[in-house]
């Protein structure tokens, strides 16, 4: 292994957990509809764990309204189930055909607990982003210790492995700015 595999290897895990948080951050109700609060929830359809967007079409008429129009009506029942185990905190409504979840104006106490939990989220991603940079420090510094590279190449590749962390973290920052900003918009 090369210290351009390992600088190749830790980008790839970098942008994971980048997408990963970005994924958390989509799951987070905001006060506005968007169809990431839902899409993810499994259904028990036919015995089988199955992802709703899987089996219904999912649409936002308005700024807080989801519509969920399941292909096959049968599943409806289990949909409904789905979205009231889920900590949503949202109850649907059923028309026979679809479903309508009506997303609830936020109060300022949620907004507040909302943005802690996303600077949670926050954390959690910077915390893997740094293992992932000690790890490959650490493969870096292996190297070095079989004779594989001289000390030179060695704190050039730590080095570049500081600037993708920073890059990393820094996107992460602009993704909890941005959600922050859309809590205390709505």
């Amino acid at each position: 292994m090369t210290t351009k595999d390992i600088l190749h290897d830790t980008e790839d895990k970098m942008k994971k957990t980048l997408d990963a948080v970005s994924r958390e951050f989509l799951e987070v109700r905001t006060g506005r509809a968007n169809p990431a609060l839902v899409e993810g929830l499994h259904i028990d359809y036919y015995g089988a764990p199955t992802m709703l967007k899987q089996i219904a079409s999912i649409s936002i008429p308005d700024a807080r309204l989801i519509v969920i129009q399941p292909w096959d009506k049968t599943a409806l029942p289990e949909i409904e189930k789905a979205i009231m185990r889920s900590n949503l905190g949202i109850t649907p409504s059923s028309s026979g055909t679809l479903i309508r979840l009506e997303i609830p104006q936020l109060s300022k106490e949620r907004r507040e607990e909302l943005a802690k939990l996303v600077k949670k989220m926050a954390e959690d991603g910077r915390v893997s982003l740094r293992t992932i940079r000690r790890d490959a420090n650490e493969a870096i510094k292996k190297l070095q210790d079989d004779k594989v590279i001289p000390e030179d190449e060695r704190f050039k590749a730590q080095d570049a492995i500081q600037k993708l962390t920073d890059k990393y973290i820094a996107r992460i920052e602009e993704i909890v700015k941005e959600k922050e900003k859309e809590l205390v918009e709505f």
